[in-house]
């Protein structure tokens, strides 16, 4: 049977609640941070699938140490905003990262089931040492206690798109981050 269609709204028709030049900045401080707290080091930064990889690509960028990354995908909103609770790893890393340093980067920190669930597998592999990098902070969806090291904003609780992010596998092609209409999730 097929899943019944979502209806589509138009992104422009979303309020933005951050433009591409104030993540822009965001980013660049954040990298300049991590490139201060790591000078004279290699780090990897562990990108998760999908909502991650616009964020991880730029804060690569921003990044004045040397990088690589890698990512792992997990599971736990399936098509809608609702977590269902349960996270399940999909994609596990390629590289080793036992005695690296490491930073796990995220598009958004909210429950902190993923998070959480991720900081224990990442550990299990004995990195040098492991921070979390986050574009958006929602503290107010908090379920388990967690904390992101590195913040570009934090967030009511709204749902958003763009930026990676997305609502049903759409808007992440979206250059800045907008808030999405309530009445639609």
């Amino acid at each position: 049977m097929a899943e019944p269609m979502l209806p589509f709204v138009p992104a422009s028709s979303c309020e933005v609640l951050f433009t591409v030049d104030e993540i822009r900045e965001k980013v660049v401080g954040i990298g300049q941070h991590i490139t201060e707290d790591y000078r004279g080091k290699s780090i990897v930064l562990v990108g998760v699938l999908k909502g991650a990889a616009i964020f991880l690509a730029d804060l690569a960028r921003a990044i004045e140490v040397d990088n690589t990354f890698d990512f792992v995908a997990v599971s736990s909103y399936g098509k809608g905003q609702t977590t269902t609770g349960a996270v399940k790893l999909i994609k596990d890393l390629d590289v080793s990262i036992e005695g690296r340093h490491v930073i796990l980067v995220e598009d958004i920190l909210d429950t902190g089931l993923t998070l959480s669930f991720l900081r224990k597998m990442m550990l299990q592999h004995k990195p040098a040492s492991l921070k979390i990098a986050t574009c958006l902070d929602k503290p107010d969806r908090r379920l388990v206690p967690i904390e992101a090291d590195y913040v570009c904003f934090k967030i009511p609780n709204r749902f958003v798109i763009g930026y990676g992010m997305d609502y049903a596998e759409k808007y992440r092609n979206v250059a800045d981050i907008r808030l999405f209409p309530e009445d639609e999730v």
